[in-house]
């Protein structure tokens, strides 16, 4: 297997961005505007951020915005490397995106909750540079867009790698005693972390050092 990207989410600091890199991460994610979850923080501290990291590590913004103009408009404030649209994109708008921001990688959610994510994850790969599989829920009341800590059902996630031509990130409850088995059953392009690399939502030194450890065995 080739050597998994791992992305670090939820950074809220220059401090957590250097830490993450240290240990080995690819790529960090900056949370803005959500309905829940944890990492939010706001567009100007994203911008200082997304500006102190090496070139070389990609940086993603989380938006919950739903239609183009939103999140180019939402971009231009951060200026990072990639968008992450953690919702459903309304009309597929996504050539929109590319028109006003051609250099940028453009990453698309998908909530695996049933075998209809097969469906939307197929569709939407043509447009798209990467797919990241999740474990929220846009679906309840107070949508659920990512940072749940929960894993979900990988023999869906597994069918979605195998029937798109797109690298995919799995993220959704993954540590340093599943991530193994993740790598192995899905074999993702990426793993994506938040919640089990914290200690009371702040970035933990040791669970990070454990969890790169544990993917040591890779080579």
């Amino acid at each position: 297997m080739p050597k998994v990207r791992v992305k670090i989410c939820c950074i809220s600091s220059i401090e957590e961005a250097n830490m993450a890199v240290q240990y080995g991460a690819s790529a960090i994610g900056l949370v803005g505007k959500m309905p829940s979850g944890p990492g939010v923080i706001a567009d100007e501290l994203i911008h200082k951020i997304a500006k102190k990291v090496p070139p070389t590590i990609a940086t993603f913004l989380l938006t919950s915005e739903t239609n183009s103009q939103s999140i180019i408009e939402h971009y231009k404030k951060v200026n990072t490397s990639t968008i992450q649209i953690v919702d459903a994109l309304n009309d597929r708008q996504y050539q929109e995106i590319r028109e006003a921001l051609p250099s940028i990688k453009i990453v698309q959610v998908i909530h695996v909750l049933d075998e209809n994510s097969i469906r939307e994850a197929v569709e939407i790969a043509e447009f798209v540079d990467a797919i990241l599989l999740d474990s929220g829920n846009p679906n309840l009341t107070t949508k659920e867009l990512g940072g749940t800590g929960r894993t979900h059902n990988w023999d869906l996630s597994k069918k979605i790698r195998e029937n798109i031509g797109i690298p995919i990130f799995l993220a959704g409850g993954i540590n340093k005693d599943n991530v193994m088995q993740a790598l192995n059953y899905v074999q993702p392009f990426g793993i994506d972390l938040c919640s089990s690399v914290r200690t009371n939502g702040q970035l933990d030194e040791k669970k990070l050092e454990a969890f790169f450890e544990a993917i040591k065995q890779l080579g």
